[in-house]
This record gives structure tokens, sequence and C-alpha cells, in this order.
């Protein structure tokens, strides 16, 4: 069952009984001594992938982290309507822009309560105190909060966030004011990102005060639709409704992360009605999860990109030629049949077309081994050459199997002579040595947080990108980060998609990395169960889901 290709040619039957013993005595221990059909008929049971790093998304930007505690525990200043793809009134409720660009005003919204637990009681509503504490963490380094749990804010360091903010000002109690030092046509954006939530500066201020400061990342408060309960790392997350949430939204009284890392022990679980919904179907099992009448299979235009990056820190990688020769060793459209079964779109740039950035006449890689083979050879990397090719050891939406396209992307590098060996670890560790640069190129991706290009041309390749750990692909151009800073200091559409393009034309020359797919997103649940609807920009939500009785 470990196989998510298992299910294919397995009689459902059998699969139901194996589902049904095997499901349920893993669900009984992910879900300690709460009988399974309490639980289900008091909430919603979402089967994850796997256990968030963090229950605070400014330290982290993994998916599985945003999907456990952004939307389900958290609010932010704005929010992206799921349907629009507009900036909406968030935690505040109105703001205006200076007419030089440089300063935001924002009206916060009154009465907003944060959660009760039986580990903090709040004494007040949210106000701009929980803002500046909130931003200013992450913003400033000598910020009490700033070191707290060895915190590196990822996000914000990728996109140089904390160097373009000059000020962040406390006008009154439900006023502030954030002052940036040059215009930024993306702050507004980056503000409704999944990672901009607003913390409870009350509640750490408790904490400082009794010397446990890094418990404001692992048992948090915030003013989101539901509250933390109780976590076991492996197995499950409990959340129960937040009764005085502001937005009022009639959310299911429990919600219950089963984490599950097995793709085909989430589809069985599915199945018998032991999840109502799962994290990452499998490419292999959308077609099961279709003909069931019993279940329901949203799909959308992903905001995302897998890609090959190469560490250009490293020799021979850091030669371009180099990098355009393995880049047309491999055949892209191979690549997307035999992973993402028709279930995504050839990348030629970073940004997809469902982005108003896209370029139709971008320039893109052409499979032609014998050139490849010809340029390692003008630029002296013999026959035999050895490299690690890293594959992720998690399915994400981006790139369903990177140990199956590691493999297919063996095949092809041997047959110019040039000998792959495929590397993994597990999740955490595979992230942390990548940062430090121990790889010689990787198949990964992203997932963009926001509308806004930015979000792809920042955080995957530019300097600063490099040292928040974003930057895959160590890959440090003052001349593309002059472009991308330029793209900011505009907000007319056409002059930015002009910029965007120059910015096209330096990676199709340079190839820090090499773009594969553009991906499909895909959300399966229970037909009984209402309101969850797939975020093109970030994280589940789970405000408002209910089942129907």
């Amino acid at each position: 069952m470990n196989n998510p290709f298992y299910l294919l040619n397995y009689p459902l039957e059998r699969l139901r009984q194996h589902a049904v013993i095997a499901g349920l005595a893993l669900f009984t221990l992910g879900c300690g001594n709460q009988h399974t059909t309490d639980i289900n008929q008091a909430g919603v049971i979402y089967c994850s992938e796997g256990s968030p790093l963090h229950f605070n998304p400014q330290l982290d930007t993994s998916g599985t982290t945003s999907d456990a505690t952004s939307h389900q525990i958290y609010d932010r200043l704005l929010d992206y309507d799921v349907e629009s793809g507009r900036i909406v009134p968030g935690l505040a409720s109105s703001w205006l822009i200076s007419e030089d660009g440089l300063t935001y005003t924002f009206q916060l919204r009154k009465q907003v309560s944060f959660h009760s637990t039986d580990y903090f009681s709040p004494s007040r509503y949210f106000n701009a105190d929980d803002v500046l504490f909130s931003i200013n963490r992450w913003r400033l380094e000598d910020h009490p909060y700033h070191q707290v749990s060895d915190a590196q804010y990822p996000y914000f360091m990728s996109l140089g966030l904390p160097e373009s903010i000059k000020s962040v000002e406390k006008i009154n109690g439900y006023r502030v004011e954030i002052t940036l030092y040059q215009p930024d046509s993306s702050f507004l954006a980056n503000l409704a990102t999944d990672f901009a939530v607003m913390l409870s500066e009350e509640y750490a201020n408790m904490l400082m005060q009794s010397g446990t400061p890094e418990l404001l990342d692992s048992q948090p408060i915030g003013t989101g639709p539901f509250v933390f309960q109780e976590f076991r790392k492996d197995r499950f997350i409990r959340y129960k409704r937040h009764g005085e949430y502001w937005k009022g939204i009639d959310s299911a009284e429990h919600l219950i992360f089963d984490i599950t890392p097995s793709s085909s022990l989430r589809l069985a679980k599915l199945m018998t009605g032991e999840c109502d919904a799962i994290a990452l179907p499998a490419q292999s099992e959308l077609e099961i999860i279709r003909q069931r009448p019993d279940m329901q299979l949203e799909e959308k235009p992903g905001l995302n990109i897998g890609f090959w990056a190469f560490n250009t820190l490293k020799p021979p990688f850091d030669n371009p030629a180099v990098r355009r020769a393995l880049a047309m060793a491999i055949d892209k459209n191979t690549l997307l049949e035999a992973v993402y079964f028709g279930s995504a779109s050839r990348a030629k740039t970073l940004v997809p077309a469902a982005s108003w950035a896209y370029q139709v006449d971008a320039q893109d890689t052409a499979y032609n081994p014998v050139l490849a083979r010809n340029l390692l050879d003008a630029h002296g990397v013999e026959p035999g050459f050895e490299m690690n090719l890293w594959a992720m050891p998690v399915e994400r939406a981006y790139n369903p199997n990177a140990t199956k396209m590691a493999e297919l992307i063996q095949q092809y590098l041997s047959e110019i002579d040039v000998q792959a060996n495929i590397v993994s670890y597990d999740w955490t560790s595979f992230r942390q040595r990548l940062a430090e640069g121990h790889h010689d190129s990787v198949l990964i991706g992203w997932s963009a947080d926001n509308g806004d290009p930015d979000n792809f041309y920042r955080p995957l390749l530019t300097c600063a990108a490099i040292e928040s750990g974003t930057n895959r692909a160590m890959w440090c151009s003052p001349e593309y980060d002059d472009i991308i800073n330029q793209a900011l200091k505009v907000t007319d559409i056409e002059t930015r998609k002009a910029i965007y393009a120059q910015a096209n034309q330096l990676l199709s020359e340079q190839l820090p990395l090499v773009p594969i797919a553009h991906a499909l997103r895909y959300q399966a649940h229970r037909s009984e169960l209402n309101g969850l609807v797939i975020n093109p920009f970030g994280a589940t939500r789970f405000a408002g889901v209910r089942k129907m009785q």
C-alpha cells in the first residue's frame, strides 16, 4: 500500500477490505482514545501528508506547515478572494496608499477576539500593538522575539522585506502606518500571503515573562476560525471551532488533521469515510476518485512551478554552458507524461499561464542530446562525469513524484555519458542540507502565495533568497536583481510585463534552473463535505467547511 501506483490494478472490493482493516487500525493510533465515529459526527477530518515543522508560518515556507496553521489558526491584515484573486480586507478593514507609493495606512477591525485556551486567556481584543509585534518580530534583528525558535523567516527574507520597510508606526489603537524606502507594487500582495499572520503581543509578553517564549510557535494563539488543542507528531492535530470568530462563519465544531504520509492510505481512508478530505492525491489515483459517486475531485490551474535547479556555486555547474548542456539532455514532454499524467503544462519560464506576467513567446530549451554532449566536451566535462541529483522525499502539486522524475533524468544523462546519483533524505534533513548547499542539483519547486509575479521571481532566484534558503540554485546576479527591483517601482501592468520579459531573457541565457512543469491543483473530498474549495494562492482553508447531515 506504500506504492502510489498500487491502487490502479487492485480490485476495489479487496481495496475496501484492506482499507477498513489497515485504515481503522492506524486511525485509532492517530487519534488517541477518541472513537472514529464520534470524531466524524463532531467535525471534519482531513488526511494530511505530514507534520508541520512549526505552528507559526512566519518561520517556514513548507506547504505542510501553511496548511496546518495559516488559515486555520490565524488571520492576516489582508486576504485573497479565492475565486477572483482580488486582495480583500482581513483584519484591516480598509487601507490608504500615499501618492508617492511609500506610506500605507491600515484601519483595523475592532472587537476581534483572540483564542482562549487552557494555556492562555486574552484580556483584550486584537489591536495595533499586535500588528507592530507581528511585523517587527521578523523585521527587526534586535526585537526580543527575532531569534526565538532559531527563527530564519525565509519568506520575508527571500523578498528582502525587512530592508524595504522603513518604519511601522502605531497611529492609535486601531490604525497602523507602514512606510517603505521605495515603492513596491507587490507590497499589499505580500501582506495577504500565508506567512503574514497576526500574533498576540499579550500572549508573547506573558511567555517571555515566564521564560518560555518558544511556546509562541508551538502552542499557538491567533484570531482564526479554529483554536489549536493538541498535536502528536506524525499522528494528528486537533482543533476546535473558535466560537467568537470575527467573520461569523459557520464552521465544523471540530477539525482533525490525521497525519497520513502514504498517498494510497489517504485514499483508502477517504473511501471508507475515515477522512472527509485528503491532501495531494497521487496522479495515478485521480481517475479512481472521479469514478466514485461518493467522492468529488476539484481541480484548478496552479500558480506553481516544478524545476530542476543547479548549484551554481559548484563547478562545473557555475558554467552556463554546462547547465545548458544538461538541460538539453532531458525531454521535458516525456517527463510531463510519465510523472504528471497529463495534469500539467510544459514550463518555459517561472510563471504559469494563469499569471498576468506569462510570456507566450518566451524561449525554451529543446531536447538535443548530441548537442548536449558536444557542449560538455567543449567545456571540459569528460565522459563519465558524476554528479548528484537530489529528489524530494515528499509529494507536492508541482512535482508529485520527484523520485520517478529523477530516475528518468538519470537515464537521459546516462545517454550523454553523465552519471547521476540520486540522493534523498527525510524532508527535514533534505531541506536543511539543501540550504547548506550540499547538492549538485535538485528537483523541487514553488507554489506562489499570491498572484503577483514577484512571488516567483524574487524568492526563487534573487541574491537575498540564497541566505533565506529559497534560492536552490545559489545563483546571484546583480543584473537580475536590478531587473526584479525595477519591476516593483511601477504599477502599470504592461510596463511590468516588459520588465519581466527582460528577466526571462536573462534566465534563458544563464539557466540557473530548468523550468519543467506548471501543475494543476487537486482537492479530493467526500461528496457530503460542503464548502471546501481550492485556494490557488496558498494553503488549504477549512473555515466554513461542514458535512451535510
